[in-house]
């Protein structure tokens, strides 16, 4: 009887032998063009913050003598032409997240718990859509329908809670910083919702089926295991959507009646403005120390945008074993 043939040896296994790894020039690519990616983005992002900072220094070292020929800042400090433009965009962004982050969470459930497979692709696509639309479009929107739909809401808020400041002294038509979150909110719905979604449909199946199992009805099962494994993904997802919020323009330069006070006066027109939409309508006449100015109230966003950023990405960070990222 012939002897066996001796085994031929693979490509393979006479990489093994020689302590070649199949595909390693692959592997080297792949991870220069990633690190060059995360590369090239730390050097916009330092680049735009050199920038910022090297256009706004004159006007951030100025004294109030050389700002007083800044028709604008209407012998304003600095400090004082920017502290109401950082109250209004705050304010403007927290009413936007008070609406929007509810919403998002009954939405995002509806889509992952509760509709059918084909309604829930197609309200997810339709959300997703919802960020595609432009700003201005929002902007038209809430002139157009928003303003004239809610005005009898908010008079009739003045007049039966008028007694909250609040509430209090309601002009029509509705171009105040009320009106310019509800927008906003629409506008950071997307964003928020579908973030959460994705979150909610992690939840690990097991914790599903174990609360479902000891006899939850399935709003239980989702108290009980889908909104805490998902807490840091809304709280990421609202900052997220805080950021948004922080940095629009022209759809509150469009419906919000600009002011310059420092109040909560929610439906009175004239009281607030944001930086973003701000910097919008001053700069095509501004020139010289002016535009000095406005970079830096950009200055500004851009460091409390940053700041918003990196909180969410502390919260991710805090609290990953119990992100959908694992």
């Amino acid at each position: 009887m012939a002897p066996a043939a001796p085994p031929t040896s693979t490509p393979a296994a006479a990489d093994l032998r020689t302590g070649r790894t199949p595909g390693r020039l692959g592997n080297r690519v792949f991870a220069g063009v990633s690190t060059g990616a995360g590369v090239v983005i730390l050097v916009v992002l330092a680049a735009v913050a050199i920038f910022l900072l090297y256009r706004a220094w004159p006007a951030l070292v100025a004294t109030r003598e050389e700002l007083a020929d800044v028709g604008f800042m209407q012998g304003r400090s600095l400090w004082g032409y920017v502290t109401p433009l950082l109250f209004g965009t705050v304010l403007s962004s927290v009413i936007a997240l008070v609406v929007a982050v509810p919403l998002s969470i009954g939405i995002a459930l509806f889509i992952s718990h509760y509709a059918p497979r084909r309604l829930a692709q197609g309200l997810g696509y339709l959300v997703d859509l919802l960020a595609a639309i432009p700003s201005v479009i929002y902007g038209l929107w809430g002139i157009q329908w928003l303003q004239p739909t809610i005005d009898p809401l908010f008079g009739w808020l003045s007049e039966r809670l008028g007694w909250i400041p609040l509430f209090a002294d309601y002009q029509a038509p509705a171009r105040n910083i009320l009106t310019a979150g509800l927008v906003l909110a629409i506008m950071i719905l997307p964003i928020i919702t579908a973030t959460i979604r994705e979150v909610f449909l992690q939840t690990p199946r097991l914790h599903e089926e174990a609360s479902l199992a000891l006899g939850a009805t399935r709003w239980e099962m989702i108290r009980q295991a889908v909104l805490p494994f998902g807490r840091s993904g809304i709280i990421s997802a609202a900052m997220l959507g805080m950021g948004r919020a922080l940095g629009e323009t022209m759809a509150v330069l469009m419906v919000l009646s600009p002011g310059f006070l420092i109040n909560l006066y929610l439906l009175q027109p004239g009281q607030h403005q944001s930086i973003a939409a701000n910097i919008a309508a001053q700069l095509p006449e501004a020139s010289g120390m002016g535009v000095d100015v406005l970079i830096a109230t950009g200055l500004i966003l851009f460091v409390l945008t940053f700041g918003v950023n990196l909180v969410a990405r502390w919260v991710i960070a805090r609290r990953a074993e119990f992100s959908g990222a694992n």
